[in-house]
């Protein structure tokens, strides 16, 4: 069987170095605390005021808000399990939070990246629906709820191997060395053969990232090319609608953004296993652990992205932001809201049917509602 240690894929040390040699440096130790404790700070607050605005507020309870709901819980799963075991792991060096632990975080770890996803995936979908084909099926609130249920449960059930192979053991312990080892406990993972661990690790990088992100750009290309031929229709009309057709263009900007930060926030940590799962003797050996920091790091930095992108590229999220706290404080806050609905670009394709009057008192009606 192959010992691997826990949240890093990381080989246990080789024997010739010293752990003194191998080990992070004090002030490199002292970056990660901070650094891991700053995304742990900024992570759950931003995620909580996302979750506590738009569940407060019933305008904003649209499909793509509850899937960004759903993207900000799984990020503060993440904050509240992942992120100070791996802070006090980082500390101390090897294990001291009990067996349960061991199993439980890289499961919710996996579960909730697995949960972002999809999340991003379906409102990537939504957005496709919306504006690429406008006159056919929507999806609806009650459907959003269930999309929310499944990805939960598929999330959990591809997670299981996490769950069932992670032990805690003393590392080297069925080998015979001539030098003393530590006798300190650290979490592993314990696979039937080499090959299981590979196809399944390798099969999770496939449908857990390549494959999510390759379907997200399909469908934003889409809307992209969309988009860009009605410009000239949009440039056509009055000032109104091409105020409402940027900010709309502004809101896909918005949720792009969501999807490249995540990308990009992952894809060292998932170069870096698959490089480990088939040729870690093309890692450096003593270098090995601070290069899986850094790249662990940058993916549990994801966990900043929602909050940050949606707050500073969402006006209306600040104003009711601002109103929630205020109201709080009981004071009174009146405040003109702009109204950006999430499906204006649906109704700028609806108006391919009816003439500029039309669909000008279309949007009209819409005017009191507020959609992030």
């Amino acid at each position: 069987m192959e010992l691997q240690s826990f949240h890093n894929h990381a080989l246990w040390r080789d024997p010739a170095f010293s752990a003194d040699d191998c080990s992070l440096s004090i002030s490199g130790t002292t970056f990660l605390i901070i650094a891991y404790s700053v995304v742990l700070a900024v992570g759950l607050i931003g995620n909580s005021c996302l979750v506590f605005v738009i569940t407060q507020h019933k305008e904003m309870r649209n499909v793509t808000n509850i899937l960004i709901v759903n993207l900000s819980c799984s990020d503060i799963l993440m904050c509240i399990v992942c992120l100070p075991v791996t802070i006090i792991y980082t500390l101390m060096d090897h294990w001291i939070l009990g067996s349960a632990l061991c199993k439980l975080t890289p499961f919710v770890q996996c579960v909730s990246i697995s949960v972002s996803i999809f999340s991003l995936v379906l409102i990537a979908f939504e957005r496709y629906q919306l504006i690429v084909h406008p006159t056919g099926w929507k999806p609806t609130v009650a459907q959003s709820y269930l999309a929310v249920g499944v990805t939960w449960v598929v999330a959990c059930l591809i997670s299981v191997p996490f769950f069932s192979y992670h032990v805690l053991t003393l590392p080297f312990q069925n080998l015979s060395l001539p030098f003393p080892i530590s006798d300190q406990l650290i979490c592993m993972e314990v696979w039937p053969s080499l090959a299981v661990r590979r196809a399944y690790t390798t099969s999770m990088v496939v449908f857990q990232y390549f494959l999510p992100i390759l379907l997200i750009m399909v469908c934003y290309l889409h809307i992209y090319f969309r988009l860009r031929r009605r410009k000239e229709m949009v440039e056509r009309s009055g000032n109104s609608t091409q105020r409402k057709h940027k900010s709309a263009t502004r809101i896909n900007i918005m949720l792009t953004a969501i999807v490249v930060a995540f990308a990009l926030s992952w894809m060292p940590l998932n170069i870096f296993n698959t490089i480990f799962d088939w040729n870690h003797e093309a890692l450096p050996t003593c270098s090995h652990n601070m290069i899986f920091s850094f790249c662990h790091l940058a993916a549990m930095a994801s966990t900043c992205v929602n909050p940050i992108i949606y707050g500073f590229l969402n006006s209306n999220f600040q104003k009711q932001l601002k109103s929630t706290i205020l109201r709080c404080r009981c004071w009174t806050v009146s405040e003109r809201y702009e109204s950006v609905p999430l499906s204006t670009v649906t109704e700028v394709t609806k108006g391919t049917m009816f003439s500029n009057g039309s669909w000008m008192s279309m949007f009209q009606e819409r005017e009191q509602l507020f959609l992030a």
